[in-house]
């Protein structure tokens, strides 16, 4: 198989992640991926119509696309170790869904000052944007802790992924300040081998 990546993509190093979680980075060929609305640059259009990465081609199929998506599929190949039964796997769901929304936030933040022109930008925007994702931080502090510090699961891979592109990208907004419970988490969490082998550092 191979995945169509960037490394400083947050959603393609959430399945780089699950890949080594679930024992399966040797299966697949990690193809360099990139470009905006703008420039399609070298994104697999080949493969999926929206130009986005990750995209996962398989032998035995269509490509797949989404990191939800590609995750899900990787998992289950695996023998379903990241998505848990009962009402764990609603609560690791909500959480993917939350860190994927602060991703999604935090990546228009960065093509509103690197593809938009000068004079075309909407700082309020920006502003707004943060505002979820401060929003989602807050959240995570005051409900989700108990979960992150469970059994390992999707959720906390998400979750880790999208801290780890605030500190890439916004590190001077300092996500980490009155939410110290999330701090500690993160500061055990990026120290698994798959956080540290993933790490971007620009």
């Amino acid at each position: 198989m191979k995945l169509y990546h960037s490394a400083t993509s947050p959603f393609a190093r959430k399945v780089v992640v699950v890949l080594m979680e679930t024992g399966q980075a040797g299966a697949v060929t990690l193809v360099p991926g990139s470009g905006t609305p703008v420039d399609p640059g070298n994104q697999p259009l080949a493969h999926n119509p929206l130009g986005k990465i990750p995209t996962l081609v398989r032998d035995d199929g269509p490509a797949l696309y989404d990191s939800r998506v590609i995750c899900r599929y990787l998992d289950a190949r695996a023998g379903r170790r990241l998505y848990p039964e009962g009402a764990r796997e609603w609560d690791a769901l909500v959480l993917e869904s939350t860190a994927d929304g602060m991703m999604d936030a935090a990546l228009l933040m960065v093509y509103e000052t690197r593809v938009r022109p000068e004079e075309a930008r909407l700082p309020a925007w920006v502003e707004g944007q943060w505002t979820k994702i401060a929003r989602a931080l807050d959240t995570l502090e005051a409900r989700w802790i108990s979960h992150l510090n469970g059994p390992l699961d999707i959720g906390q891979i998400a979750v880790a992924c999208a801290l780890g592109y605030l500190d890439l990208r916004h590190g001077e907004r300092g996500w980490r300040t009155g939410r110290p419970a999330l701090a500690e988490w993160f500061a055990t969490f990026s120290q698994r081998p798959s956080m540290t082998a993933t790490r971007a550092d620009q």
